[in-house]
């Protein structure tokens, strides 16, 4: 099993930055990609972006990319998302994630469809 904490979320002005956090715990991560989603009031969850734990190679959504960076921390077991130029459309409960890369085909764009464990998740609030 794989326990999952998100945290870090608040509220911020339009085009400010957040870092939120997701700490992992349950078992070692080598095998496994980390996902972050998000899902805004009255819509459904949607993939923001994944890394490979090992590899540390990454893949995002059209939408973040260039403006969101997900990074880990081996040594804290912790993934990391670096949120700059905030827009009051990436309010939303984010989501921290994670799947086996054998299971989606060590293909970190397929993390988009769907990860197995999930923390609980943080809201993030821009205002404008």
């Amino acid at each position: 099993q794989v326990q999952l904490v998100e945290s870090g979320g608040g509220l911020v002005q339009d085009g400010g930055s957040l870092r939120l956090s997701c700490a992992v715990s349950g078992r070692t991560l080598s095998n496994y990609a980390m996902g972050w989603f998000r899902q805004a009031p009255g819509m459904e969850r949607d993939f923001v972006g994944a890394i490979s734990w090992s590899a540390s190679t990454t893949f995002y959504t059209a939408s973040v990319k260039g403006r969101f960076t997900i990074s880990r921390d081996s040594a804290k077991n912790t993934v990391y998302l670096q949120m700059n130029g905030l827009k009051p459309e990436d309010t939303a409960v984010y989501y921290c994630a994670a799947e086996s890369l054998f299971r989606i085909g060590y293909d970190l764009s397929r993390s988009k469809y769907g990860m197995t464990y999930w923390g609980k998740g943080t809201l993030v609030t821009v205002s404008s």
